[in-house]
């Protein structure tokens, strides 16, 4: 089992897009397998993105609603219906606030042998795909803010005011 190191707010490797993969190989397959060794080698993890271990490839894993897998280059298809609950991401630890996304979201892309896959969800699976593939894009959930609720969130994170890091 590899578990590998979570990545933390101030990391150029989480502000940048990564790059899609365009060879699936026993390296790919390594990632992915890395990957899933870091979501579920500790509680709570619901996702983890390629760049959250400093790696700048389109690719995340997910455990969410009983739903666990990986998905390759993704593409997003998101309904107009909206949710608004509480959201935290492993690279700003401890940090929990009231985030908007699309109550419904079907995901697009490959598995680790090149195939097509869609994955479709609602609620915290629909979360987690717009979160992991946010990541994917150079973006954190507190981007995504607004108002006094993303005002507290940049005060508390430039404060350093998150949990320490975990692997």
């Amino acid at each position: 089992m590899t578990m590998r190191p979570i990545r933390i707010i101030g990391d150029p490797v989480l502000r940048a897009a990564c790059e899609p993969v365009t060879t699936f190989d026993a390296d790919l397959r390594a990632l992915v397998t890395d990957l899933m060794d870091t979501l579920l080698g500790a509680p709570g993890r619901a996702g983890v993105a390629a760049n959250q271990i400093g790696v700048p490839a389109q690719v995340f894993v997910y455990d969410a609603d009983g739903h666990r897998g990986h998905m390759i280059n993704p593409t997003l298809e998101l309904s107009d219906e909206t949710q608004d609950d509480d959201e935290g991401c492993l690279s700003i630890p401890g940090l929990y606030f009231p985030t908007p996304r699309a109550l419904h979201a079907t995901a697009h892309g490959f598995d680790q042998h090149g195939e097509p896959l869609t994955i479709s969800g609602s609620g915290f699976l629909a979360r987690a795909l717009q979160h992991e593939t946010d990541h994917l894009h150079g973006r954190l959930y507190v981007d995504t803010l607004r108002g006094d609720t993303r005002r507290k969130a940049l005060r508390e994170i430039r404060a350093g005011r998150f949990d320490t890091p975990r692997r």
